[in-house]
C-alpha cells in the first residue's frame, strides 16, 4: 500500500512579471482559471474518496507561484484545508513558488496555515544560466531565501532545469550539489522542452538555441540523480509528466520528452554499471543481486540491459532482494 499521495490543487498566477525563456504564461493562464475556495474542497473531497487507508495525505497547491497571488487568497485557501489538518484527513500542505516570491511575513502566513514544504523553481545555480532564461533572480536570491526557509522550519524543495540556454552537464552537475548544500529536502529534475509561443521557441527557430535529444537529456541529468540519490534528497519527479504544465501535442515543439524518462535514466545507470563487469568471454551465466524497486530498470526500458548481458552470458539471472538487505554496492555480481 502507498505510504502517502498528493491532492493536486493548480492555483495559476494570473500576473507574473518575469517572461521566462521556457514559460508561457499567458498560455498556462489562459486555460485555467484559480479556482474558488468551494472548488478547492470539492477537489479534496473527491479525491479522499479514492485515497482512503493511505498513512499520509498532503494537499499541494501548484502552478505558476503560490505566493505571487495576494496573502488574503493565499489565506482562503490555506483556510479550506485547516478542517481536514484539524480533523487529521489531511496530514500536510505543500506549495510550489518562486524564489524571488518569498518574504518573512508571507513565511508567517505559511506557517500559520500548517504548510509543511515550499517547493522554490530555481531552475539552475549558475548566473549566466538564469540571466539567458530570463528568470528575473539571482543565485544569490535561491541562497538567502533557501536559508530563511530553512529557518522557520520548512521542509525545503529546490526544483532544477537541466538543458536551459547556456547549461552544460557539468554546470547542472554543480547546481545539484549546492541543491544538497542549501539543504533541500526533495527536488524535481527538468529537462528543458521547447513550448510553442515562448522565447525559447524564437530562440530554437532561429538556431541560437539547440534542444536537447534524449540522450543528451540522460547525460545532463545522470550526475545530479546519482548525487540526490547519495545525498539522501527525495528526487519527486524526473521528467515533464504529461498532464504537467497544459502541454498538449501542438505546444511541444522539440526537446527530450519522454513519458518514461525516468525509466530511461536509472535504465542507463544500471547499463553504465553492467558495462564496468570485467567479462572478456563468454561466461556461462550471471546472477543480478539488486533491489526488488529497481529490477525493472535493472532489466532495462524494453529489456535493453539484459539483452546486452545475454550477449555476454548465456544465462541471465536476477535475485531482487529488499533495499534493507542489500549491501550496498551495486555491482554484486556472482559469474559462473
Amino acid at each position: 500500500m502507498k505510504q502517502r499521495a498528493t491532492i493536486p490543487v493548480f492555483i495559476p498566477e494570473e500576473a507574473c512579471p518575469h517572461r521566462c525563456v521556457f514559460c508561457n504564461q499567458h498560455h498556462i493562464t489562459g486555460k485555467a482559471k484559480a479556482p474558488s475556495t468551494a472548488q478547492v474542497k470539492k477537489i479534496i473531497e473527491e479525491h479522499l474518496v479514492t485515497l482512503k487507508g493511505i498513512p499520509h495525505l498532503e494537499v499541494a497547491f501548484f502552478g505558476g507561484s503560490f505566493t505571487g497571488i495576494p496573502i488574503s487568497q493565499q489565506q482562503e485557501y490555506l483556510e479550506v484545508v485547516r478542517p481536514f489538518i484539524e480533523r487529521g484527513i489531511i496530514h500536510s500542505i505543500r506549495i510550489s513558488t518562486r524564489p524571488d516570491y518569498i518574504t518573512k511575513e508571507i513565511l508567517a502566513v505559511l506557517k500559520s496555515g500548517h504548510v509543511r514544504t515550499i517547493e522554490l523553481g530555481a531552475q539552475s545555480l549558475d548566473e549566466e544560466v538564469l540571466r539567458l532564461s530570463g528568470r528575473g533572480h539571482s543565485v544569490e536570491d535561491v541562497e538567502n531565501v533557501a536559508l530563511m526557509i530553512n529557518a522557520h522550519g520548512f521542509d525545503l524543495g529546490l526544483q532544477m532545469m537541466t538543458g536551459l540556454p547556456g547549461d552544460t552537464p557539468q554546470k547542472s552537475e554543480y547546481t545539484a550539489k549546492r541543491i544538497i548544500d542549501l539543504g533541500a529536502k526533495n527536488t524535481r529534475i527538468y529537462p528543458t522542452l521547447v513550448v510553442k509561443d515562448t522565447d525559447l521557441e524564437i530562440l530554437w527557430r532561429s538556431g541560437d538555441y539547440e534542444a536537447l535529444t534524449i540522450a543528451q537529456a540522460i547525460e545532463f541529468s545522470i550526475k545530479p540523480y546519482l548525487l540526490f540519490e547519495e545525498a539522501g534528497v527525495e528526487i519527486i519527479r524526473v521528467g515533464l509528466h504529461p498532464s504537467e504544465g497544459f502541454l498538449s501535442g501542438d505546444d511541444l515543439l522539440a526537446g527530450p520528452f519522454h513519458v518514461a524518462f525516468r525509466e530511461l535514466l536509472l535504465t542507463e545507470v544500471w547499463k553504465r554499471i553492467y558495462q564496468k563487469i570485467d567479462c572478456p568471454e563468454k561466461k556461462n551465466a550471471i546472477t543480478l543481486v539488486v533491489p526488488e524497486e529497481e529490477l525493472q530498470f535493472a532489466v532495462g526500458h524494453g529489456a535493453s540491459n539484459k539483452k546486452m548481458l545475454q550477449n555476454r552470458f548465456r544465462y541471465v539471472n536476477y535475485l531482487p532482494i529488499k533495499r534493507l538487505e542489500f549491501p550496498g554496492c551495486s555491482q554484486v555480481f556472482s559469474l559462473i
